[in-house]
């Protein structure tokens, strides 16, 4: 039977704009071992900082990015020493298409986290993507695996697509599936 790590390398293969090639159920224990340490903050401000980045969330999702905006930052305003509010402003200014203001807000969080939890791990994934989508791959490789040992399957995973080994193996995969599903002119195909 197929392993984990199986199980990811073809998720990526056959769904490749899945949005974090995650297999369900598979990254439940890791959430586990990386959360964040919000201890040291007031529990009633932490409380309204979680609720208005909810309402952010919320927001964003609906497409309503200015208000997720507003809520984002009336969240930073409160705990302005909270790694979340930043990271998750960072996906609504990338919503927007303001990639600096993104990526500055993502090297906060990952300062604010000292690179450890959660928010940290979600924060280099995000700034890898945007590194990968700039054609930066080496400093896309680099987030990537510090998000991979916080334990972010998506990034073990992206650091094995930015692998140029890997790259020309999945490509050859990918020509011989869509030989299968499609046969050429040059009579390969199977019944």
């Amino acid at each position: 039977m197929a392993t984990i790590n199986d199980k990811a390398v073809l998720q990526t293969i056959f769904n490749p704009n899945t949005p974090f090639g995650d297999i369900p159920g598979q990254d439940a224990e890791q959430e586990e071992l990386i959360q964040d340490n919000d201890s040291k903050f007031d529990a009633e401000l932490l409380e309204q900082a979680k609720y208005l980045e909810l309402q952010g969330i919320s927001a964003a999702e609906s497409g309503d990015i200015s208000t997720a905006l507003e809520k984002f930052n009336q969240a930073i305003h409160l705990l302005p020493d909270r790694a979340s509010g930043y990271n998750n402003r960072a996906q609504t200014l990338r919503l927007k298409g303001n990639i600096s203001g993104a990526m500055e807000d993502l090297s906060r969080a990952i300062e604010l986290s000292n690179g450890k939890g959660h928010t940290a791990c979600q924060a280099f994934v995000q700034r890898g993507l945007i590194h990968r989508l700039q054609r930066k791959d080496d400093a896309a490789r680099e987030d990537f695996q510090k998000a991979a040992c916080l334990g972010s399957t998506f990034a073990k995973q992206q650091m094995i697509l930015l692998n140029p080994y890997a790259a020309i193996c999945n490509q050859m995969l990918a020509d011989m599936i869509q030989k299968l599903r499609n046969p050429d002119s040059q009579g390969f195909y199977c019944e």
